[in-house]
């Protein structure tokens, strides 16, 4: 039995509770609420690392909260979202969904957002690119709200079309192929250039070149190559600039970060990717022609009325419907689509899903291409809806679209080729 203590014995104990308290959380300040969120670490980082700091902060000391961030490379985080939106219930209350993973199924998953919207609105909702948020609603309901894209442009080197007595950048199609051929050629440097250079194995560039005629692979309502001429337009002008060497030889095994390389090195004057390039295609340490490499819009057909849609991919935030804390979760999805929320986390990094960011003096005095990727973003779809078989549909589009750039088919037989064989996966 334990009469007592000594002093000896209470100070020691006194300076081990110390001990233990000075090694452990202070519990008694820790938040009330806590935020479980599955994202891609650049959606972390966009929120809470950069020039604009931690834009999390605010929304935290307002709902005496913490967000525990859950991070993972995009299939596995789409798996992982998928998996915990299946159970009785899960403790995550944010999930990012990438658009080519926002299927029927999918957003059966997911907790409608337009109860949400009425009651506690997102400020000026209808500043967020159109074309995303339409991506996002099944059955009339939004399940998911934009958050970050990356919307394709057309890059060129500014010194190489300058050595070949080019002034401007294409403003038609028609003239990008012209300059293209023309810039195929030995630079002052010695190095061999082709015109365009372009990854085989992703559909965001034959998509582009079709919507340029005013055409399409898959449209927004699933209706599968809604006009065959223009696609076969596109290709015809692929399998033209591939003939005659304005595509590298080795165009069937290009890959993304060969357009990247290729570009930077001059050994191409012309290629089409995201925006958001920009910067590291002008890095001083990577590129031989840092500030010479600029972008517009890529140029429509001459033939096409009105203007084409760009290609833009994106990220969006949403609300499993098993869910245990939904109000939370809004709260936050709320918050972080605000329109400081917006430019900061453009600041830091982001793709801003905002029309009116690239108008913000804060952002735009950094970014030169502001304008031009606010006017693409404004029209912007995705390179076709998601439905179930959409990564089959894709694989075999991209086969057909080199089966034909590399001349071993014609555009029309391509064309129904694409149709015949992807036509199944729809009405499966």
């Amino acid at each position: 039995m334990i009469k007592g203590l000594s002093r000896r014995q209470t100070l020691r104990g006194a300076l081990g509770v110390a001990a233990v308290l000075a090694a452990t959380p202070h519990r008694g300040f820790a938040a009330s609420k806590t935020l479980n969120i599955l994202a891609h670490r650049v959606h972390q980082n966009s929120l809470t690392t950069g020039p604009a700091g931690d834009l999390t902060k605010a929304w935290r000391d307002a709902n005496d909260a913490n967000c525990e961030w859950a991070t993972f490379d995009t299939n596995p985080l789409q798996d992982r979202l998928f998996r915990e939106a299946s159970l009785d219930r899960t403790d995550f209350g944010v999930g990012f969904l990438v658009n080519s993973r926002a299927t029927t199924a999918a957003a059966s998953l997911l907790h409608p957002l337009d109860a949400y919207q009425s009651s506690a609105p997102i400020e000026d909702f209808a500043d967020i690119a159109p074309g995303l948020v339409s991506a996002m609603r099944f059955d009339g309901k939004l399940v998911s709200v934009p958050f970050r894209h990356a919307t394709i442009g057309l890059f060129y080197n500014e010194a190489l079309l300058e050595e070949q007595g080019i002034k401007a950048p294409p403003k038609s199609l028609e003239e990008l192929v012209d300059q293209a051929k023309k810039l195929t050629f030995r630079s002052s440097a010695g190095t061999p250039v082709t015109g365009m250079v372009l990854a085989s194995d992703l559909t965001v560039f034959p998509v582009t070149f079709a919507r340029a005629f005013g055409g399409d692979f898959i449209g927004p309502d699933l209706k599968l190559v809604p006009d065959p001429a223009a696609l076969e337009k596109a290709l015809a002008t692929l399998a033209d600039l591939f003939k005659s060497g304005t595509l590298p030889r080795t165009y069937a095994t290009t890959s993304n970060d060969d357009q990247v390389t290729w570009l930077q090195q001059g050994r191409a004057a012309f290629t089409v990717l995201p925006f958001a390039r920009f910067a590291q295609l002008n890095r001083q340490d990577q590129s031989k022609y840092p500030g010479k490499i600029k972008a517009i819009e890529f140029p429509a057909s001459q033939s096409l009325q009105g203007r084409m849609s760009s290609v833009v991919e994106f990220w969006a935030m949403s609300i499993p419907a098993n869910a245990r804390d939904k109000d939370l979760a809004w709260n936050f999805i709320r918050a972080m689509s605000s329109k400081a929320v917006t430019t900061g986390a453009a600041r830091n990094g982001n793709g801003p899903v905002r029309v009116s960011t690239y108008s913000d003096p804060g952002f735009a005095a950094d970014q030169p291409l502001a304008a031009v990727e606010a006017r693409a973003l404004a029209g912007a779809r995705v390179p076709l809806p998601a439905f179930p078989e959409a990564a089959r549909a894709q694989t075999i589009f991209n086969e057909e679209v080199q089966l034909t750039v590399l001349g071993r088919k014609t555009p029309k037989e391509g064309v129904a080729a694409i149709i015949e064989r992807v036509k199944p996966l729809l009405a499966s």
